[in-house]
Parts: structure tokens; C-alpha cells; sequence
């Protein structure tokens, strides 16, 4: 595959290699930390997981957006990481951030759903310290509690699902839901108190927002059933009996619900947190669906694919739109907008080259869209046969500039004769929407983490 290679060069990479990484200029208490600013310079942090190599690569933002010469990789045998790399973790199959310890930097909390731990059911979480030299301090491990099948670490959220005033940590395991009071000092594990879940069932991910209560939190966790149906459903935050009132949103054959990929973003400018599923087993080619938020309730579900008004393209077998959804505020008009990866989507009789479809709102319904792939101009790369570009998409402003950046993952991207090594692209987002100009692109091998099947780039945070 032909995507531009960025050099790292001889001291970053020596860092990295050791899971360290030059300490960025800023102060961790001048300002509000983000969520994802690893290291204190005030701006939001690029997380790379990759779990068939079972690592995760950080690249840091800045004014100039992020680069492979300002990244560090972090693996279980990185030092003071806890654990022990092996080959069946899947470390990095879910990541997410948040202030852990409360000293005022982001720490990197990863999934290894696949860990094994003699005595105890599959699945670990770890988090690893933020700081001035971030991942250089150490972590904490958090291993799957008894009353699970496995599969601990498939999602997790950090937010204040209390009202304490202070976040919390909430992960799913493939059949059960948990949160820690607090994770430092006391790491026991609260679970559901009404088990609304069905017998069987198969968590695949969870995502957290203010969907029915502007001061309050809800969690919508989804996958599917024992026979194979989908299964989403929403749950209370809020102090009191976990599970209690949960509502089904959608299960079976139903179209407007997912597999594995959820995103959540406010729309229409309302205060609440609006739900957006991609659906890409759904009609031909698939689509996405929205859910507005509300107050104690869901709006009815508006679904969008590639035939309905303003979405490009056309609807065919095989696309799979709606693989990969993200929300995000791209022009900065105070409304998330939504891309939707179709990672088998031909381009240009290419099969499997894939494409990102950025929808902008308009007071939340999506009329108009651009698709993006290797063959737009100014997009580094070609668009080859199963890159799969669109396999993964993120939307946050990792320059700073108040308009949220895309991020897109192509797992099946080749390095020169080397295939399915991964790659990561980085657009930004201006005012008329996302622009090529000042694309960035780095593939695994940028970070030591490439190599046959590596698919670099299988979760973004």
C-alpha cells in the first residue's frame, strides 16, 4: 500500500521503544484538565489501541495536530506497566481516559478482555499514570470479578454515574456490568442490583451520556442475545438500584439497533445527549440511526443510509455503513455532527478500498454529506483492494482550534509486501467541515508495532 511513512526519529524512537516519550511543555493545573491529556499541555491526546498486537500507542496533540515523532507506545512488558504481555490479552481491544487518581492528568485505562488469570474468569483492566512523562510511573490492575462468564474489559466509561461530584469507573464484561467507588486504595467491584441483562447475552460495548436527565447519566450497553439477535438497552445513572427501570431499547432483528458500534453527541443543541447507532448488517448496504435524547425518554429513531437525501453514495450490498460511528463538532457550531465508516464500500472499482461519510447536523437531521477515502485529493495513500478504511472513526479537537478532527483506521491497510499492518489518518475540522490540507498518516510500523495481520489501529479514543 502506498501511505507516506513518517519517520520517527533516533531519540523518540528510542523512547518509545522503552515506553517513554519527551516530556511536552504545559502545566497539569493551569487549566481544566481534558479528559484524554495524558500529559498536561492543555490539549487532547490521540489513543491507538491495537490488540492483535496487544498495544497501545499515544500520539500527542498540538497546535499542529498529532505526528508519529510525537508518540509513545505502551504494551504490557513497557516498564512499570503492570502485567505481562501475552499473545492471547487482546490489550487494547477497549481504551479509555479520565483523571483516575485525581492529580490533575489523564491516565490511559485499556481492556485486555482476553487476559488470563489463574483462578479467575478472562479479562483485566489497566490503568496506566498520566503525568509530565506519562506511562513512566506505573498503574493498577483491575482483574474480572467472579460473577462473570469472561470477557471482562469489553467496554468501559469514566463518569460521575453517582452524582458524588467525582467520576467513577464503569466496565462491561461479556455478560455483566461493574463500577469502583474508587480505584485507588479500593478496588472492589459493585455490580448490577436489578439483572435486567438476558441469560446469555454477549456485551460487546457501552457508551455514557446524559440521554434522559441533563443533570443526571444514563448507560446504553449493547450486543447480542443468546440466538444471535441484537440486543441494546439503556440503564439509569444515579445513586440507588443499578439496573432498576432499564429499558430495552431494541433487540432481534430490529434495524435501528447494533452489534458493536455506538456513539453518543448532542445533535440538535438541546443540553441532552442524543444516541446514534450504526447498524451495518441493516438493509443492503447498512445505515445509521438517531435517537434524540430527552427529558425520561428517546425520541422515535430516524435512520439514514446511503439512497436517503444528502447522504452520498448509493445503498448496495456489502457496504457496510454504519461499521464505525463517531460524533463530534467539526464546523463549531455547537452541534455534533456524525461520520460513519463503510469499511467494505468499493471506491472507484476498487473492492473493500472503504470510505468515511461526514454527515453535518442541521438542528439535528443529517441532509448533507461529503465521503472521504484514499482516492480524495489530499488524502495520503491509494485506495487499494480491503484496506478497509472507515474500520474505525474518531471525532475530537486534538489542535485545539474548537472544531472536532476525524480520526479513520484502515486494519487492512499493506506496508509495502507486508499486509493487513494498519493504518491511522488524522483530518482536521474547519469551519465548512473537515479538510485534507495538513493530513497526517502513520501506520504501526511508524511505532514497532506493525507486521502481517498487526491491524494497526482497531480502537480510537
Amino acid at each position: 500500500m502506498r501511505v507516506r511513512n513518517l519517520a520517527v526519529t533516533a531519540t523518540v524512537a528510542a523512547l518509545a521503544a522503552a515506553g517513554l516519550t519527551l516530556p511536552l511543555a504545559g502545566s497539569a493545573s493551569a487549566a481544566p484538565t481534558p479528559k484524554d491529556d495524558f500529559n498536561g499541555d492543555g490539549y487532547r491526546d490521540l489513543a491507538i489501541g491495537s490488540p492483535k498486537t496487544n498495544s497501545v500507542t499515544v500520539t500527542f496533540g498540538s497546535a499542529s495536530g498529532v505526528s508519529a515523532g510525537r508518540a509513545v507506545t505502551v504494551t504490557q512488558d513497557s516498564p512499570r506497566v503492570p502485567g505481562a504481555l501475552e499473545a492471547e490479552d487482546e490489550f487494547g481491544e477497549n481504551v479509555t481516559t479520565g483523571d483516575v487518581n485525581f492529580d490533575g492528568y489523564a491516565d490511559l485505562v485499556v481492556g485486555a478482555p482476553g487476559e488470563k488469570v489463574t483462578g479467575k474468569p478472562s479479562g483485566s483492566m489497566t490503568v496506566i499514570w498520566g503525568g509530565k512523562m506519562p506511562f513512566t510511573t506505573g498503574g493498577w490492575v483491575l482483574n474480572a470479578p467472579s460473577d462473570t462468564a469472561g470477557r471482562y474489559g469489553e467496554a468501559a466509561v469514566f463518569n460521575d454515574l453517582d452524582y458524588d461530584g467525582t467520576p467513577q469507573l464503569s466496565v462491561i464484561s461479556g455478560d455483566n456490568w461493574y463500577f469502583y467507588s474508587s480505584i485507588v486504595g479500593d478496588d472492589r467491584a459493585f455490580g448490577l442490583e436489578e439483572h435486567f441483562l438476558p441469560k446469555g447475552v454477549r456485551l460487546d460495548g457501552m457508551i455514557a451520556g446524559n440521554f434522559k436527565r441533563k443533570d443526571g447519566v444514563g448507560f446504553v450497553l449493547y450486543g447480542r442475545r443468546a440466538d444471535g439477535g441484537l440486543y441494546t438497552a439503556h440503564m439509569n445513572g444515579g445513586v440507588g438500584d443499578y439496573g432498576y427501570q432499564a429499558e430495552v431499547i431494541g433487540e432481534g432483528d430490529d434495524p435501528t439497533v447494533t452489534p458493536d458500534a455506538a456513539t453518543t453527541g448532542d445533535v440538535n443543541g438541546d443540553g441532552y445527549a442524543d444516541l446514534i447507532t450504526g447498524n451495518p448488517e441493516a438493509g443492503k448496504g447498512g445505515s445509521v440511526t438517531v435517537r434524540l435524547g430527552g427529558e425520561g425518554r428517546f425520541g422515535a429513531p430516524v435512520t439514514y443510509d446511503q439512497d436517503s437525501a444528502g447522504v452520498p453514495g448509493a445503498d448496495e450490498e456489502g457496504d457496510s455503513f454504519g461499521w464505525s460511528v463517531a460524533a463530534g463538532d467539526v464546523t463549531g457550531d455547537g452541534l455534533a455532527d456524525l461520520a460513519v465508516g463503510a469499511p467494505t464500500e468499493e471506491v472507484d472499482a476498487t473492492p473493500g478500498a472503504g470510505s468515511v461519510t461526514l454527515l453535518k447536523s442541521t438542528g439535528g437531521t443529517f441532509t448533507s454529506g461529503k465521503a472521504w477515502h484514499q482516492e480524495t485529493a489530499g488524502v495520503p495513500g491509494a485506495g487499494e483492494a480491503h484496506d478497509d478504511f472507515g474500520a474505525s472513526v474518531r471525532l475530537k479537537d486534538i489542535n485545539k482550534n474548537g472544531r472536532a478532527d476525524l480520526a479513520v483506521g484502515a486494519l487492512g491497510e499493506d506496508i509495502g509486501t507486508t499486509r493487513d499492518v494498519g493504518a491511522v489518518w488524522v483530518l482536521r475540522g474547519t469551519a465548512t467541515g473537515l479538510t485534507s490540507s495538513y493530513a497526517a498518516s502513520f501506520n504501526g510500523g511508524d511505532f514497532g508495532v506493525g507486521g502481517e495481520n498487526a491491524n494497526f489501529g482497531r480502537t480510537l479514543r
